[in-house]
């Protein structure tokens, strides 16, 4: 399939549910995507490990401006850890250095999984994105570094336990965001005395967005351009559990310059999706008292509206 000059990027704007094979970095399989769709603007939001497969959306264009909306969101995954075996990264990438037998019973992992429900303080692995003194831990960890990491408040809002051989436990787990399964597998290996890490780990969910929806790269590259644009959703995908309201066109231009307008509709005080009265979807804002609205991320979505 020929490909336009890379020296002409394109306007691409919408959400792109993306399914990230194992073996790429996060910004290693963005970049791919982006030049695939010539595009000039691209983000993704939460990285995966390079262990990692599966969800990663992908924000084009004007899209990236609502990324963190979808940053926020809660993720599924679903992992093996595989117990008995401690390694210097929290997964199967990292070197061994430590062995330990397993003798473990379903009993008592259905108990130390119990440990596990509902709000947790978790302490990030070293091989993460976390920065200290503006480094990133894992380039530290790499020097054989090792620095304190404050416990963070996470959530497990469901654990499910898939399958147990004695070895291997493999998990369905649903968390809140800055959850990091391998701190779980090395957590619940502690928990059981024998060491644990991840063998295998694909998200299978973020926010309402599903695995089942997401292309892969073969699948992507095998399209022309329009079939690949076809594959965008709208911009206000993601965030439509946010209470929406309309506004008039002379309102909608104000809001546009950065001003505060009022709406006919009732919304509750809080964050709100804000759309022109024919549904062109404009940016987010925050519904005050008196039926105010406050601009809170513009989107250039009506530029040529007011010209």
């Amino acid at each position: 399939m020929s490909r336009r000059s890379q020296s002409h990027l394109d306007p691409v704007d919408g959400i792109l549910l993306y399914d990230k094979e194992v073996g790429l970095s996060s910004n290693r399989a963005l970049q791919q995507v982006k030049r695939l769709l010539n595009a000039r603007k691209a983000g993704h939001t939460g990285s995966l490990d390079p262990l990692a497969s599966g969800l990663l959306p992908i924000c084009f264009g004007e899209a990236t401006k609502l990324s963190q909306y979808l940053l926020d969101s809660d993720k599924r995954y679903l992992t093996i850890f595989k117990l008995g075996e401690t390694t210097t990264t929290g997964d199967g990438e990292g070197e061994v250095v430590e062995r330990r037998s397993v003798n473990v019973s379903l009993q008592q992992l259905e108990q130390a999984l119990g440990k596990f429900s509902g709000v947790i303080e978790q302490v990030p692995p070293m091989y993460s994105a976390l920065k200290k003194d503006g480094q990133p831990l894992y380039k530290l960890a790499r020097q054989g570094i090792e620095v304190e990491r404050k416990p963070r408040t996470v959530e497990i809002f469901d654990l499910k336990l898939i399958s147990f051989d004695g070895q291997s436990v493999e998990l369905d787990v649903r968390c809140s965001k800055g959850f990091y399964i391998r701190s779980l597998a090395v957590d619940l290996g502690e928990e059981l005395g024998c060491g644990a890490h991840v063998t295998m780990l694909r998200r299978t969910a973020v926010g309402k967005f599903n695995i089942e929806d997401a292309i892969a790269i073969e699948d992507l590259s095998a399209m022309d351009n329009q079939q690949q644009l076809e594959q965008l959703l709208p911009l206000d995908a993601g965030i439509d559990s946010m209470q929406s309201v309309s506004l008039s066109d002379d309102a909608s231009y104000y809001f546009c310059q950065g001003q505060v307008v009022r709406t006919a509709d009732d919304a509750e005080e809080g964050l709100v999706r804000v759309y022109i009265e024919d549904g062109t979807f404009i940016g987010i804002g925050e519904a005050v008292s008196g039926r105010r609205i406050k601009p809170k991320r513009l989107l250039n979505t009506n530029k040529d509206r007011y010209q």
